[in-house]
């Protein structure tokens, strides 16, 4: 290992964790220096993406695993201003979905199985449990990550949008989706404005996430008080206004319905939409 890949593991270890707890150890490449440079990006270029670019990226993430190799996930890319603004307007506000040059809807799609069993004049009752829907929003993170880590190779910038699930009817009327198909989550794509590149963002330290045998709730309250005191000196570090700390925050998100921003209503939405949800 060089001199200079060893002054980078120790650099992206800093920034990812900024806690005066060891480093951890462990081997080093340029995959793993590539995962820790990961940042979200909220400001883009307006330059679009160039020809077979996202095509190739979706190669990528159709790479990833899936389970049972049903492939239950689809994509719809979207480069209108008019859907722009209206997927806008759902996430309250993001402007980096109007800035980014694509946006990219990352749908649980089982659709494609029901068209399959229909084909072969079979039942599909399964389809109807709310196993197959988390085995399709499962293979959408999987390959919906790898297209990041694709683009991130490549000099592009993601940022993910959970917002989208905030009024699922108005997305999937939006995109046209037929039954059994949920929209997940959304991505901007692009090449990140160099002004505005976006910064590693600090994560609970190893222990906190990382248990062996059994999970050791001992670790949990330390970890998250010192994740405390490094998100409240990266945030003034970052010249963003804190909030009350990371686990004030977060307990915030989930005290009562309000909180999850129309998501309450998810699950009747989702039969609306054919999902059985047994």
């Amino acid at each position: 290992m060089t001199d200079a890949s060893r002054s980078s593991e120790k650099d992206l270890l800093a920034a990812r964790y900024q806690n005066d707890l060891p480093l951890p150890e462990g081997p080093w490449n340029d995959v793993i220096a590539a995962l820790l440079s990961h940042r979200s990006v909220r400001s883009y270029k307006p330059d679009a993406l160039p020809a077979g670019m996202l095509e190739r990226l979706i190669v990528a993430a159709q790479s990833a695993s899936t389970s049972s190799n049903l492939q239950t996930w689809s994509v719809v890319a979207i480069e209108d201003p008019a859907k722009k603004q209206v997927l806008f307007d759902v996430t309250g506000g993001q402007r980096h979905i109007k800035q980014a040059p694509v946006v990219l809807a990352w749908l649980a799609d089982l659709h494609r199985l029901e068209v399959v069993a229909a084909h072969r004049n079979r039942p599909h009752e399964a389809l109807s449990y709310i196993e197959m829907l988390l085995v399709a929003a499962i293979d959408a993170a999987l390959a919906a990550q790898n297209f990041a880590v694709a683009a991130e190779s490549l000099g592009l910038g993601t940022v993910y949008i959970g917002a989208l699930r905030n009024r699922v009817d108005v997305v999937a009327d939006l995109l046209e989706l037929p039954s059994n198909v949920m929209p997940v989550f959304g991505m901007c794509v692009g090449y990140p404005d160099p002004v505005r590149p976006g910064v590693i963002r600090p994560r609970l330290e190893p222990g906190a996430v990382l248990h062996h045998e059994t999970y050791q709730r001992d670790r949990q309250l330390p970890a998250i008080k010192r994740y405390d005191e490094v998100m409240s000196r990266w945030y003034a570090e970052q010249g963003i206004k804190a909030p009350e700390s990371w686990s004030g925050q977060s307990a915030d998100r989930v005290k009562d319905t309000e909180a999850l921003s129309g998501r309450d209503v998810l699950s009747e939405k989702l039969r609306q939409m054919g999902f059985g949800l047994r």
